[in-house]
């Protein structure tokens, strides 16, 4: 029986702390003490958090201290310049420590880029199955693996910017999931988990080709685990003169100037894009016979504290996004945003309205499956 469906007696409430929980620790990132980022995690109302567990580090040297380089320095989300982690033991530290508090954790990965480049040692699906099987036993070995919600065998599969792995000779084009080759990475590196850890609970995140999702075979996932914002429906950062530009700053001024007026400017026509992926979304869960689950949501994909940028309209997209996805019955854990971190303070410190949305995700309704 799955241990979701075993466990669960109501949806759960999760945020996303990637991979900032083990980078983001230098004084006032966030992070650098996990009693007191978790303590706060509850008080706000949640039960679980999703994080990265680097298995490619794990598997290839879990104690060794691995210079990693920055994804973007744009955005908040782990480290904006050359940082250096260990990997093990602080994954289970953290993870005990969300145990003694009663919070489930999520485990995925963006398979951060080192050095030595060890993402790209993955060459097979096996590979990928197997740098998960060394992650989850060392996580076995210390008495741990009750606490573990799911694994996410890769964040947003199959985009290169964090599968770089699946195609490292095209890294433009990549594979498409519905594919042959797409469905071959996911089918047989769950087969290697499933094997080992059978009670566990499995899937790939996704974020793209929703357009084409009856044409996917998504039967060896346990549930669908879909990233949704407004924008994947509208034409909002087109509008605005966003392109998620990670090393420089045109997009967050467009942001700064234009993306509040905008929204505000008609926010029914925003928040009915959202509600069409929503429909989508149960849709596909019903089609399928798979429970949802959101991790990161609802209104605009990256936002940050800087000026001009107000959270008010964030905030309230993102409620919108909540409370109609939890009306519908279909998911078994849901974000209030992909902004619920200690980083993002203009998010965090209004503990009243993660508290009123974390009350809503609790009371919907859990989907039969």
């Amino acid at each position: 029986m799955s241990s979701l469906k075993q466990h669960i007696h109501y949806p759960l409430a999760i945020t996303m702390w990637d991979f900032s929980w083990l980078e983001r620790r230098w004084p006032g990132a966030g992070y650098e003490d996990w009693d007191e980022a978790l303590d706060e995690l509850r008080r706000r109302g949640y039960d679980a958090v999703r994080i990265d567990a680097y298995p490619h580090l794990v598997a290839a040297d879990p104690a060794r201290a691995w210079e990693l380089l920055p994804v973007w320095n744009q955005q908040d989300w782990g480290s904006p310049a050359l940082n250096r982690v260990r990997v093990q033991p602080h994954l289970n530290r953290f993870i005990e420590k969300c145990a003694q508090r009663g919070l489930k954790v999520g485990l995925s990965t963006w398979f951060r880029e080192d050095r030595d480049n060890m993402r790209l040692t993955i060459k097979t699906p096996q590979d990928l199955g197997s740098v998960w099987k060394a992650t989850l036993d060392s996580i076995n070995e210390a008495g741990l693996l009750d606490h573990i919600l799911y694994v996410d065998l890769c964040n947003e599969f199959p985009l290169t910017v964090w599968a770089l792995w699946v195609a490292p000779d095209q890294p433009e084009k990549g594979v498409v999931r519905a594919s042959a080759e797409g469905q071959r990475w996911m089918r047989d590196s769950l087969a290697v988990l499933r094997a080992a850890y059978p009670a566990l609970d499995y899937c790939f995140s996704f974020t793209t080709e929703y357009e084409t999702w009856r044409q996917e075979d998504v039967s060896m996932h346990d549930f669908l685990e879909l990233h949704l914002w407004m924008t994947h429906f509208t034409d909002f950062y087109q509008q605005v003169g966003y392109n998620y530009e990670r090393f420089e700053s045109t997009g967050y001024e467009n942001m700064a100037q234009k993306a509040e007026a905008l929204y505000r400017s008609n926010p029914d026509h925003w928040k009915a894009g959202l509600q069409t992926g929503i429909d989508l979304f149960v849709e596909w869960s019903r089609v399928s016979g798979k429970p949802l689950m959101t991790t990161e949501c609802w209104g605009v994909v990256d936002y940050k504290d800087w000026p001009l940028l107000s959270w008010d309209w964030v905030k309230a997209l993102c409620e919108f996004g909540v409370r109609q996805a939890s009306a519908t019955g279909r998911w078994v854990a849901m974000a209030t945003s992909n902004f619920c971190g200690p980083q993002f303070v203009g998010m965090w410190r209004d503990v009243d309205w993660h508290r009123r949305l974390t009350d809503v995700i609790h009371e919907g309704a859990l989907p039969r499956w």
